[in-house]
């Protein structure tokens, strides 16, 4: 059965193609920088977005027509697999990821639940032997049912935060069973609503204990999976937290978990947490964390998780300009569509052009961000801006050589001082520049 309308595999078709079933800027096999799009963007399709979601809002019920939502229970748990490997098919995507509760549902007791889990990832693990698709991470959905409805990990109830614990080990045990070769903790409700009934520091301490109960595990079973934690400042949590990456990263160094952690960062988090994407990037590749990317976009006329395609051209730019310095790109990561088709486009080939759109929106930020690269359109922007550093007192200063008294003497010699300016207004007038003629 087809259920998207016998959809061709789409195939890259050049930027003049009119096709709206063709990439016009993903050519899988282009090289850039030694490396093939494919393998510089590891691109993967979110399941709870285009299997699990149907369009629903805080004001409506679902809209989405999806063919594998005329079964029910397991039958439709087995369809939506067959719904995903045919659309990697078709996008000829790599990689897919999922929460737990995305591909089975849940039972009347946790045995039954994890029975349910295990018909489905057998299931899974046939279709990825016959297709080569590979699952990038999963992770455990510890936020829809209201058993956590005080967080998880961060729950004032023992049982709760016991639950959780089986949980996550299942989850594992099931990245291993598939070969995921990340893991990803999303804490969606690992926050608060008021101190005046949270004792913070003992749930930040629980929280800590169970990351670390975690990396022992995955250790004892052999799962090998580069950790990843995505940051997001709020919804449905008022107050996360692992706000952004900036607090992330402060409570790995606390509790000693950076060796096992990096970041999964998110655009629309990035948003919501009053910052751009390219800066939760920036912060995570020069601190060693940037481990992959959530790609979307949020809408700035409201206040919350959106989840739109990226299409943003401006936005992608910057994003693959950060990944392309990063150490190793985007590594073991990918460029995972945690995004959703709008509640007005509900048929079944909205969802592949909508990926057609995302993938393309990046494959362009990839190209153009490497000519920024190669003809270092902003590094010797920033070189000449920080020239003051390479020599004289500013050599001292960079070199760890100054201190209070060297910096006294020098600024005695009341020299006087010249600021040039930081043509912010021509550096963006550059990177349009290469938006457009790249």
């Amino acid at each position: 059965m087809s259920y998207f309308g016998n959809v061709q595999t789409i195939r890259y078709e050049g930027k003049q193609s009119t096709n709206p079933t063709a990439y016009k800027f993903y050519n899988p096999d282009q090289v850039i920088f030694g490396k093939t799009m494919r393998e510089h963007l590891r691109f993967s399709v979110a399941y709870w977005h285009s299997f699990t979601a149907n369009g629903s809002d805080p004001f409506g019920v679902g809209t989405a027509l999806r063919g594998w939502d005329a079964y029910t229970g397991m039958d439709l748990a087995k369809a939506r697999v067959e719904a995903c490997f045919e659309l990697l098919d078709i996008l000829d995507v790599d990689y897919f990821c999922f929460h737990d509760r995305d591909i089975a549902p849940e039972g009347n007791t946790l045995q039954e639940t994890n029975q349910n889990l295990d018909t489905i990832v057998a299931l899974i693990k046939a279709n990825m032997k016959a297709s080569s698709r590979k699952l990038l991470w999963n992770t455990a959905n510890m936020f829809t049912h209201p058993r956590f409805v005080h967080g998880a990990a961060t729950s004032s109830n023992a049982d709760v935060f016991a639950y959780a614990g089986a949980q996550v080990k299942k989850a594992l045990e099931q990245g291993k069973e598939l070969g995921a070769e990340n893991y990803v903790f999303w804490g969606g409700r690992e926050g608060y609503e008021s101190l005046l009934n949270t004792d913070l520091g003992f749930e930040l301490d629980n929280l800590a204990r169970f990351l670390h109960m975690a990396v022992d595990y995955a250790k004892e079973i052999g799962f090998d999976a580069q950790f990843l934690i995505e940051p997001k400042p709020k919804e449905p949590t008022k107050h996360q937290y692992d706000f952004d990456v900036a607090t992330t990263l402060s409570f790995l160094h606390k509790y000693e978990l950076i060796p096992y952690f990096k970041i999964n960062a998110e655009a629309n988090h990035a948003t919501l947490a009053g910052h751009t994407f390219e800066h939760e990037l920036r912060l995570a590749r020069v601190n060693g964390v940037l481990g992959s990317i959530d790609a979307n976009q949020g809408d700035m006329l409201l206040g919350w998780d959106t989840d739109e395609f990226p299409t943003d051209l401006y936005a992608s730019t910057l994003a693959m300009y950060e990944i392309l310095q990063n150490e190793g790109g985007i590594g073991r990561g990918g460029v995972n569509f945690d995004a959703k088709v709008r509640r007005s486009s509900f048929e079944p080939i909205d969802g592949v052009y909508a990926h057609i759109a995302g993938m393309d929106t990046f494959a362009r930020g990839l190209q153009i961000a490497a000519k920024l690269i190669e003809e270092r359109a902003l590094d010797n922007v920033i070189e000449q801006r920080y020239s003051s550093f390479k020599s004289g007192i500013g050599a001292e200063i960079a070199a760890g050589r100054a201190n209070f008294h060297t910096l006294e003497a020098y600024a005695l010699q009341n020299k006087p001082i010249f600021n040039e300016s930081g043509r912010l207004e021509l550096i963006k007038s550059i990177v349009n520049q290469y938006i457009i003629n790249t």
